[in-house]
């Protein structure tokens, strides 16, 4: 146990520095490419975080096990905005003025998360033509993300932005998402350990630490954002890593053997991702800003799930 317990604080201490130095790049990068930190946060960061939600599906497919990628992927979701995106804003909301990232994006979330809920109550599973055609709109995403960020232009430059290297920046981030893949691996393996130790629920287990677990890279990304002063950072991570959790984490199986649909996915997990998602979206394309309020709403919500998931 003493073992279990020191690979698990490994993970922490691995996350807590990882996540620390990947913000202090994308910002980096940001500021040297004069694009807004929310473009960089929503795309880059976005997906170094999800790599761990990637890669678990991606595997589990691959081992004959796919079912499991839905429920990590809405979960996921719902863990990033209504506990990450909840817990950050009820420290410190943030003042939106790139409302165009946001808009598009939330539009494009919502007309994906809304056709896959129509297609999951009509068929009942994510087949492979599914797949395919999230894999498809990922192209679509990466295309848009690239296309817009052209346009838009950062009102966060430094005095040395211009001695700033991208190819060292951008090793640095490749090396942060390991690590926090890593980091997320020790604590998730080992907390669950200790948890099956102090028998604690196999369900609870699987709502709480996996769940939860995967979503460690997004939630040490946005907290060190936050206390940086780079709340949009963390706003686009969350807003692209919900995105990427649909057209990756779920399409890449799809495309291995399908994904067959509990009830409970579609009745409770689906609807549930589009409701934190519509509070914490909402309020900040109307009023350019986010608030404690809001942020108590979400983690509220998100109690209440893993309670009703332990009943």
């Amino acid at each position: 146990m003493i073992s279990t317990i020191m690979f698990f604080m490994l993970g922490l201490v691995m996350i807590c520095i990882a996540g620390d130095r990947l913000v202090d790049a994308a910002v980096a990068i940001a500021n040297k490419l004069h694009i807004p930190q929310i473009v960089v946060g929503a795309t880059i960061v976005s997906l170094g975080t999800t790599l761990p939600e990637i890669l678990v599906s991606t595997t589990a497919a691959f081992g004959g096990s796919s079912a499991i990628a839905a429920g990590n992927a809405f979960g996921s979701i719902i863990c990033n905005t209504a506990l990450i995106a909840g817990l950050t804003q009820t420290i410190r909301p943030v003042r939106q003025d790139d409302s165009f990232s946001v808009a598009w994006r939330s539009c494009f979330f919502f007309l994906i998360i809304g056709a896959m809920a129509v297609y999951s109550r009509i068929k009942g599973i994510y087949d492979r033509p599914m797949g395919i055609l999230l894999l498809i709109a990922f192209v679509i995403y990466a295309c848009l993300s690239v296309r817009f960020s052209l346009g838009e232009n950062s009102q966060n430059e430094t005095e040395n932005a211009e001695d700033v290297s991208i190819t060292v920046q951008l090793f640095i981030l490749a090396a942060c998402a390991a690590l926090l893949y890593i980091g997320a691996n020790l604590l998730v393996d080992n907390g669950i350990l200790i948890a099956r130790a102090l028998q604690i629920p196999e369900r609870v287990i699987a709502v709480t630490f996996i769940a939860l677990g995967t979503s460690l890279p997004e939630l040490i990304t946005s907290l060190m954002s936050l206390f940086k002063g780079y709340g949009n950072v963390g706003l686009g991570n969350v807003i692209g890593a919900n995105i990427l959790n649909l057209l990756l984490v779920i399409g890449i199986p799809a495309v291995v053997e399908g994904i067959p649909l509990e009830a409970q996915t579609v009745t409770v997990d689906i609807p549930l991702a589009v409701m934190v998602m519509a509070i914490l979206l909402i309020p900040i394309l109307v009023r350019k800003k986010s608030s404690r309020v809001q942020g108590g709403v979400l983690l509220s919500i998100y109690i209440l799930y893993c309670i009703q998931a332990f009943l």
